[in-house]
């Protein structure tokens, strides 16, 4: 292998192995095959520029273009032309994935969802610093700046992970980083003579000069391994910095106290709903009497900048025996103590601890501390649910409309903390809220008035295909096109009830799951939910249900002729924004009460064609084939072509001579052609020009084939040099012994014969000649020779300069029709008609 072709080996690896600090931010990880892909595209790109070669701006033009035409293959062929070339439309898209996956960054926690977004700035930033890095290193041969490039991929990916790991990823970087300037000491030492290669010594002679290059990798090695062990040792450190850990959301460890971060909790929960196997997570056996009310909080959410909801940062305690009472519950509220056991599936590794609330009691082994606010439970030092068993008695608090009507105003720090609307929020929200809330005199009037419009009145959808999305405009885009899932509904009710000065907050965990035979609960990915909790002074955090077909309708919200005690509902606005839908309802007998009442399911007709998985279209599937097909395809293309070359240079002389005589077989005597089988001697007795042109042909190309052989195992050719001297240098070079030399030899004379003898003939065996060469040269090279001869032949750059030659020589064609059309239409007579 050439020293340029190792460092542009060196190059790619160097990238994608300072790539991998970025494996633990994003899950899956299969975005990196797709990287190193695209990234060896790259390169190969800029190797055969390199090789042809282009000056150094057209190398890293081409390679620019090239990077372009992939990721618009890849993320934007539905809106390129040829599904390749860029155009406006394809530009607005790419502009949407990056801002899509800005929001996406700075809404989910590590590890984040592989969204199309994400997967665009990880694969379209590897693929950036891979351009930089073979630019530097190999193009400009000055692969030490090249660091600059892998210190920035390495520092994002260090800066945003929790550091856990940090040591193993540096370590890898580092590696790939010293690997390419390895690499380029080596290639620049090859060219200053055999002294500084480290050729062995012989036994008598004086110790000389330890190898330049054996010296570098063990400074390096050194320097590696100091980087790696000072950072462990107790030296004084400036705690902070640009680079300093975020911490990893759990206590100090201390059992008595500490905080927790403000990670965001959200990170899987569509892609549970959006499962294709849906699988057990949690397994209840609960002595509770109504089932259907029993939801499983993991974490609320409370800090809403605008964007999103996450948990604030918390002071965390040791968890107590007893839980305090929650807050705001007063004692006349009617409540019970339920017992509930709960196994974790030992798949399903939650650091939040997932309870019926509001909790009272837990027990369960483990590294675990307690948040009183939220009243949850998170773990310390990586504990997590994963095969968990525990207990939890929780309280079934159960108020009536009449209480949850007449609650007093919550207490001014209450207020204060959790009615905050940031000024970005859109006014649209707090003046649709005013609408769909007008006639209402009570807050719980018009946290009921919220819930009906988005669960019943309000003509949305629940489709969890739709993105979650971020940004200031993404619950009024809710609100306009009215469909989304939980997070949706439970996002845009709390800040509705926010802007109306009703303390909200969002939860997280799962709805009632399915009841068993054996009396058990299973609950399962695709219970997963969100569901806003607004606060009532004497009540408490109260759950309230927004999102249709989904969980259960709060009893306390549900109207009931029977029950005196609950005070008349306000009717939803009819304003224009809370106008039903112009869609025809699902079932002309079902009325919005009977909706909220559960009681139409039966009369709600099933589209089968939309209940069943359309599966991946057809052209998709195509296309995705192909791509790979080409992608496995391109790096063969030189050994094909080689094999191809090959095996015309080495068609039989008995052929040749067949193509001179007009299609007839040699062996009939025409043109005084005498020939034998394939391999055997050509005479021409009376040689016709055909003859003689085809047996010339047929020489020269069996020579060339044994020039383009030994440049495959290492030895250039050199055009200078005449048939014979460049036969002894293949000899002298090749270190062949006396039988092959022969072969090579003989080759050579049947060069020389054909070009200056007056009658040409093409010797006996030529093709076998060449062919013992080959083994030789085979068996005489490595084994990394031997596959790059296979696979990476040298020789295969002459399909590059065959195609050169064929455009020059049709320019040349075009440009001589177009003289020759000229003198025509100068020679015409004036006035005549073409």
């Amino acid at each position: 292998m050439s020293g340029r072709a190792r460092l542009t080996l060196c190059s790619a690896a160097a990238t994608l192995m300072a790539s991998c600090a970025l494996l633990p931010l994003v899950d899956p990880a299969t975005w990196i095959l797709q990287a190193a892909v695209l990234l060896a595209i790259q390169s190969g790109v800029g190797a055969a520029a390199r090789r042809v070669p282009l000056a150094r701006p057209l190398t890293v033009a081409a390679q620019a273009l090239v990077t372009l035409l992939l990721l618009t293959l890849v993320f934007a062929r539905e809106q390129a032309l040829l599904g390749v070339v860029p155009g406006p439309e394809a530009i607005r898209h790419f502009g949407e994935l990056f801002r899509a996956g800005t929001e996406d960054v700075g809404q989910y926690a590590i590890p984040a969802p592989l969204s199309d977004g994400i997967r665009l700035m990880t694969v379209g930033g590897v693929l950036v610093i891979g351009l930089a890095v073979d630019t530097l290193a190999v193009t400009f041969r000055n692969a030490a700046p090249a660091g600059l490039p892998l210190l920035a991929l390495y520092s994002v990916a260090a800066g945003l992970s929790d550091g856990s790991s940090d040591w193993v990823w540096f370590l890898v970087a580092a590696a790939g980083y010293l690997m390419l300037l390895l690499a380029e000491g080596r290639e620049r030492l090859s060219q200053w003579g055999r002294v500084f290669a480290g050729a062995p010594r012989t036994p008598g002679e004086q110790p000389g000069a330890v190898a330049p290059v054996r010296t570098g990798r063990r400074i390096g090695m050194a320097a590696l391994g100091v980087a790696l062990v000072v950072p462990l040792l107790p030296l004084p450190a400036i705690q902070g910095g640009l680079l300093a850990g975020a911490g990893t959301g759990v206590g100090a460890g201390n059992g008595s106290g500490g905080t927790i971060s403000a990670v965001n909790p959200l990170v899987s929960l569509r892609d549970s709903l959006n499962v294709n196997e849906d699988r057990t997570v949690l397994t209840l056996n609960t002595d509770a009497d109504d089932l259907s009310d029993m939801y499983l909080r993991i974490v609320s959410l409370d800090d809403f900048d605008g964007t999103t909801w996450k948990p604030s940062k918390r002071h965390i305690v040791a968890v107590p025996d007893e839980f305090p009472t929650p807050t705001g519950l007063g004692p006349d509220i009617k409540r019970s103590a339920v017992s509930t056991r709960i196994s974790a599936a030992a798949g399903y590794a939650q650091a939040w601890l997932p309870m019926p609330y509001p909790p009272s009691r837990v027990k369960i082994k483990g590294d675990w501390r307690y948040e009183p606010v939220g009243m949850t439970l998170v773990g310390d030092h990586g504990e997590d649910t994963s095969g968990k068993t525990y207990e939890v008695t929780s309280l079934d608090v159960q108020p009536t409309a009449k209480q949850l009507e007449a609650a007093p105003k919550a207490p001014s720090s209450l207020r204060d903390e959790y009615t905050k609307v940031p000024g970005s929020l859109p006014k649209v929200v707090a003046r649709q809220a005013e609408q769909i809330t007008e006639g209402a005199t009570s807050d719980y009037a018009k946290a009921v008035a919220l819930q009906d419009y988005f669960a019943v009145t309000g003509g949305f959808e629940y489709d969890t295909d739709v993105e979650v999305g971020s940004g200031p405009d993404a619950i009024a885009r809710f609100l306009r096109d009215k469909q989304g899932f939980c997070v949706h509904f439970s996002f845009a009710m709390a800040a509705m009830a926010r802007t109306l000065g009703i303390p909200a907050r969002v939860a997280v965990g799962f709805a009632p799951g399915s009841p068993r035979a054996d009396g058990s609960v299973a609950v399962s990915l695709k219970d997963a939910h969100a569901w806003p909790e607004l606060y009532f002074e004497g009540v408490g955090w109260t759950r309230f249900e927004p999102t249709p077909t989904r969980g259960t309708t709060p009893s306390y919200t549900v109207p009931d002729a029977s029950n005196t005690d609950t005070p008349d509902l306000p009717q939803s606005s009819q304003s224009a924004d809370a106008a039903p839908s112009a869609e025809p309802s699902a079932s002309t007998s079902c009325s919005a009460q009977d909706k909220k009442l559960d009681g139409c399911g039966a009369a709600l007709p099933l589209d089968e064609a939309e209940q069943g998985d359309q599966g991946t279209p057809l052209y998709e599937t195509v296309g995705w084939i192909l791509l790979g097909a080409l992608v496995l395809t391109l790096p063969l293309l030189p050994m094909l072509w080689r094999l191809r070359r090959r095996s015309v240079r080495l068609a039989s002389a008995r052929h040749s001579g067949a193509v001179a005589a007009g299609g007839r077989h040699p062996t009939g005597g025409t043109d005084g052609l005498a020939a034998g089988d394939a391999g055997s001697a050509v005479l021409l007795d009376a040689p016709s020009h055909e003859a003689a042109e085809a047996v010339v042909a047929h020489v020269l190309a069996v020579w060339r084939e044994l020039i383009d052989t030994a440049w495959d195992y290492g030895i250039e050719p050199d055009d200078a040099l005449t048939p014979r001297r460049a036969a002894a240098r293949i000899v002298r070079i090749g270190e062949l012994d006396e039988t092959v030399a022969g072969a090579v030899h003989r080759v050579a004379g049947a060069v020389e014969q054909v070009l200056f003898a007056p009658r040409p003939s093409a010797g006996t065996g030529l093709s076998e000649e060449v062919h013992r060469v080959r083994a030789a040269l085979r068996a005489r090279g490595g084994w990394t020779t031997r596959v790059r001869a296979v696979v990476a032949p040298r020789s295969a750059i002459r399909a590059v300069w065959d195609l050169s030659d064929r455009w020059t020589a049709l320019k040349a064609s075009w440009a001589a029709r177009a003289v020759h059309l000229a003198s025509l239409l100068r020679r015409r007579p004036s006035g005549q008609q073409s």
